[in-house]
């Protein structure tokens, strides 16, 4: 069970003062791989749900010290967050209905209990249990470091930001994320995705202007076989594939008019239908789109329908350019080091102030893509350690701040008038190989070349130099 598998310690709590009931329950809860405990009556299980973790609780009503509606009054009062599943006697569904909704109850069981009907009222508890516990801990991620899922920052706008995803990625509503390339929009929709209750369902992501026009309405639609010459076999587009789940529609700016139009019916009667296909199929999909263009300059260009822009900008998340949330830089940088020396197995521990301040100073154009990418290339050449100054790329680095070779430390190779291809090359390698220390994969990537041809190159020089 898909269940069992994301929560992996989940424990199910059943309060019944009807020994055999509660037992029984217990037994069959614990066969389909959950953990299960019991209590006698309310103040046993408030006990034990103060003690340790509780996935889920079913509780009965009506118990002896402490019934099932004192229990569930307690809950808030003592700080316990758990969905309730409670257990009701035939011919009380009013009551449990009622409970259900002033007390918070998850949902209600009628006695008997069918357990096929338990398995799936579990099953969607567990799903709340675990969208709750992701909040928590993607709520902990920002207070202590400034993180929410794989995105990082302490300026004031990203904490705006992660404000305004916790608050709309429970709903249903369709949000348009904009921001300049590389500033991290598909990782706002994961997070969207991720705290939604759409979690457990597919994340589907779409770029349009990678999409010939073509085929955007087959990638999105899905095609019948024979549809259109290729079509050689039927497929389901992004809306199927995304069916309970969440679509990003990536780049939504540089969509295709006729596809546009397409696209808004789609949202507005949750149906699409396959190219060559005579019947619709419903679909249960929240759209996210992106965009790094201004959709109000092309709506007045006609680029761009209007009624499409109000249909997708229920909600809109602006993410600002890395050049004004610089204070972000050093967090960015520190995220970004762990995750590239598990790339790389390199042991790159921190970046050295001087350099730090460099990568502050950079008007950073291509915003946090670019970061990344400068830091990558810093972490090969420095390998363990600090990163330096002389291993960011030239373009961070202001040409009064280089060092000249006479300045230079042993990374940097001179080469008089003269020298032929072949030794230079020779020195090259040898060069790298001593500044990575001889590790010949970093050695490779360094020099830009397979690690199949560096050992070719060094058994060439070995042979040359034993001839000599």
């Amino acid at each position: 069970m898909a269940v069992t598998a994301s929560l992996p310690n989940a424990r199910v709590l059943i309060a019944d003062d009807e020994e055999s009931q509660r037992n029984g329950l217990a037994s069959m809860i614990r066969s389909w791989g959950f953990g299960a405990d019991t209590a006698a009556d309310g103040q046993e299980a408030l006990e034990k749900l103060l003690a340790e973790p509780i996935s889920v609780l079913i509780t009965d009503l009506k118990m002896p010290r402490m019934d099932g509606f004192e229990l569930l009054r307690r809950l808030p009062s003592e700080n316990i967050q758990v969905p309730v599943i409670v257990l009701t006697a035939f011919g009380n569904i009013e009551t449990a209905v009622s409970t259900m909704h002033e007390l918070g109850a998850f949902w209600f069981l009628e006695k008997p209990i069918q357990a096929s009907v338990l398995r799936v009222l579990l099953e969607r508890a567990m799903t709340q249990a675990r969208l709750a516990e992701e909040a928590k801990r993607l709520q902990r991620q920002l207070s202590q470091s400034g993180t929410m899922g794989q995105m990082t920052g302490g300026s004031a706008g990203m904490r705006q930001i992660f404000s305004l995803v916790e608050q709309v990625a429970p709903s249903k509503a369709a949000v348009l994320i904009t921001g300049e390339s590389g500033t991290g929009k598909e990782l706002v929709a994961r997070a969207l995705h991720s705290l939604s209750p759409r979690a457990n369902g597919p994340f589907m992501a779409l770029n349009c202007a990678a999409m010939p026009e073509s085929l955007i309405e087959s990638e999105l639609f899905g095609h019948e076989k024979g549809a259109f010459t290729g079509a050689v076999e039927r497929r389901a587009g992004c809306f199927e594939l995304a069916q309970h789940g969440t679509l990003l529609l990536d780049e939504i700016g540089d969509m295709p008019l006729n596809t546009q139009a397409k696209l808004l019916r789609v949202l507005e009667d949750s149906r699409v239908r396959r190219l060559g296909a005579r019947a619709e199929t419903l679909v249960d999909v929240r759209v996210l789109a992106s965009t790094n263009k201004n959709l109000a300059e092309a709506i007045r260009k006609n680029q761009f329908r209007e009624d499409l822009f109000y249909r997708l900008n229920v909600f809109e998340l602006h993410l600002p350019p890395l050049r004004e949330r610089v204070e972000d830089v050093p967090l960015l940088a520190r995220t970004l080091l762990e995750e590239l020396n598990r790339k790389h197995g390199t042991q790159v521990t921190e970046v050295a102030p001087e350099a730090m301040d460099l990568l502050c100073q950079h008007r950073w154009p291509g915003n946090v893509r670019e970061l990344r990418n400068a830091l990558e290339r810093a972490v090969i050449l420095a390998g363990e350690g600090t990163v330096l100054s002389r291993h960011l790329p030239p373009a961070v680095v202001p040409a009064s701040a280089r060092e000249t070779p006479a300045e230079a430390s042993d990374d940097f190779l001179v080469l008089r008038a003269g020298t032929t291809i072949d030794d230079a090359e020779r020195a090259l390698v040898r060069r790298t190989l001593i500044m990575t220390k001889g590790n010949k994969t970093r050695a490779a990537e360094v020099l830009g070349i397979s690690l199949k041809t560096l050992f070719n190159k060094l058994k060439g020089y070995d042979g040359a130099e034993r001839v000599g």
